[in-house]
């Protein structure tokens, strides 16, 4: 039987960073598969970091962000480029990732050209469709698209199943994101941005994102201001907030927040130096979706600054709270979290129910056993509770 050419599109770094291991899974077996790589660079310079920490050259580049891009021009430009791609490769499956602009458009690129889709990190929902916008209605129609679906938890599988998906079209992998952080965070790293460099690290570090594109405005002012009074009840902490490069949100930030002692404004980090920098830091405070599954594989609490999440394992478990963007909320849960013991130790120890670090093999089983190279798929991910949690914590925390 010839390899299955797999072409596996992403084109934003959270997408780089958990398609990474899935695409050197597969090219470490090309007597079964030829992965082929293709990126939009819809974020340019965040795209390439990850593309040259983890040794991925694509074979299509298409270059499409430009300064103020618009969702519509992202859509066009990114259609326009993969549909020739596929015109060119043919390919036997088209692999995406999540909820970005990128994956929606790949699936319906491979759609009007009758290829199969598989959709890693599926199955995820609010409910809401503006929120996350447009990540959340970006995933709904890649699921409605996607002939494979990869979902990270159980709770995933449920919510496809609901929306009339087969049972035999879905296959639970864990999120291959735990791949990535295992092969990325170590004990000895060395920063070599100079603030990171000089950072005192027996402080207790509070780590913040925030760019979500729904929190512009009055919810950023609200985070921003939340910011400045923690830091002014507890001035023995450390604040460092890799500020997005979007005007909206970096403007408000220095407006806010710049020239405050102990209140770091870097520029963004790539991804090595950022979750080794998670990995030395106290508490996270996040609008992001990925660092809610990041973040407590390696034992630090998780504040949400939203207001819903597509990740209620996550909540249930106990490894994040969901604070919102009110000011006397974010500044009440960081106050409780800095001054109870009790409910840190709660929250960071809690079992991470997002996986085990072999996500990427099960996806490469999975796929063996679609195309026929396998009798039956491998055993599925199952979050088994504290028992597995421990296990996971003893091997890959630090």
């Amino acid at each position: 039987m010839p390899p299955v050419k797999v072409l596996t599109v992403f084109g934003t770094r959270p997408e780089a960073i958990k398609m990474a291991p899935v695409v050197q899974e597969l090219k470490k077996h090309k007597e079964e598969f030829h992965c082929l790589v293709a990126v939009t660079a819809q974020h340019r310079e965040m795209l390439d970091q990850v593309l040259r920490l983890f040794s991925i050259e694509p074979e299509y580049d298409l270059n499409i962000m430009r300064p103020g891009q618009s969702l519509e021009e992202i859509t066009i430009r990114a259609l326009e480029g993969l549909v020739r791609v596929l015109d060119r490769e043919k390919p036997d499956l088209v692999l995406v990732h999540g909820d970005t602009t990128t994956t929606f458009v790949a699936a319906l690129a491979a759609f009007y050209r009758q290829v199969a889709v598989g959709h890693v990190e599926a199955g995820l929902r609010t409910g809401d469709k503006y929120a996350p916008y447009p990540e959340e209605m970006n995933r709904r129609l890649t699921g409605a698209l996607s002939d494979v679906h990869f979902a990270p938890t159980c709770k995933a599988r449920q919510n496809l199943l609901q929306e009339g998906v087969p049972a035999e079209r879905i296959y639970v992998t864990g999120n291959t994101v735990i791949d990535a952080l295992k092969a990325t965070v170590r004990k000895d790293y060395s920063f070599t941005d100079p603030v990171l460099a000089s950072l005192d690290f027996t402080k207790r570090i509070i780590l913040v994102t925030a760019h979500r594109r729904e929190n512009w405005g009055g919810p950023m002012q609200e985070i921003f201001s939340a910011l400045r009074e923690i830091k002014e009840q507890h001035p023995e902490v450390e604040i460092v907030f890799p500020v997005h490069k979007n005007p909206r949100v970096r403007d408000m930030a220095e407006e806010i927040l710049k020239g405050i002692p102990g209140v770091h404004l870097i520029e963004p980090l790539d991804y090595e130096p950022f979750v080794n920098l998670m990995a030395r830091s106290y508490l996270v405070l996040t609008d992001s979706g990925g660092l809610q599954e990041e973040a407590p594989a390696l034992g630090k609490p998780v504040l949400v600054l939203r207001e819903v999440t597509e990740r209620p394992e996550a909540v249930q478990a106990g490894t994040v709270r969901l604070v919102g963007t009110s000011k006397e909320v974010i500044v009440a849960a960081t106050k409780e979290l800095l001054e109870d013991q009790g409910s840190y130790l709660k929250m960071a120890q809690a079992v991470n129910p997002y996986g085990d670090g072999q996500a990427s093999k099960r996806i490469r089983g999975f796929l063996r056993y679609y195309f026929g190279f396998a009798l039956a798929p491998p055993p599925e991910f199952t979050y088994l509770g504290e028992a597995q949690g421990q296990e996971i914590r003893d091997k890959g925390r630090l």
